[in-house]
């Protein structure tokens, strides 16, 4: 009997050891490489296009320029977000609840410019979108664009 009550505490021992030094494993999908790579060429065209209307940490000025951080505007529409930062935006946009009217000129950016901005804002401050945007997802709304005019 008492063989049994020692096996048991030190089995239990070794369980709640075990338990507490292993890690749990989510299975919460990871950036690729591709688009990690992507990101960091997007923070920098960031730092110099954008920033200085929607702020450092993405949260733009209320009234003025409108968030990218959480933006449910930006991460409706994938290829709107595409032909804006290509083509820049003009009138009434509504983000988060709140109303902005003004223009955003067109950035000059290439291709695969806008495509590292969009995978950086699309990815930063709450935003989640792990599907790479590329150069010729871009260069295919560029060509949609031109076809309308």
């Amino acid at each position: 009997m008492i063989k049994i009550l020692v096996f048991i505490a030190s089995s239990s021992l070794w369980f709640s050891t075990f338990f507490q030094s292993t890690p749990i494993v989510t299975q919460d999908p990871q950036p690729s490489k591709e688009l990690k790579d992507s990101m960091l060429k997007g923070l920098e065209i960031y730092s110099s296009f954008c920033i200085s209307c929607h702020m450092q940490n993405g949260e733009g000025i209320s009234g003025a320029f409108p968030p990218l951080a959480k933006s449910d505007y930006l991460m409706k529409d994938r290829e709107r977000s595409i032909h804006q930062v290509i083509f820049g935006v003009e009138g009434e946009i509504e983000v988060n609840g709140e109303t902005y009217y003004g223009m955003m000129q067109p950035t000059g950016l290439n291709d695969e410019q806008v495509a590292n901005v969009l995978n950086y804002v699309r990815n930063s401050w709450g935003n989640k979108d792990l599907k790479v945007i590329t150069k010729e997802e871009v260069a295919k709304v560029r060509a949609k664009a031109d076809e309308g005019k």
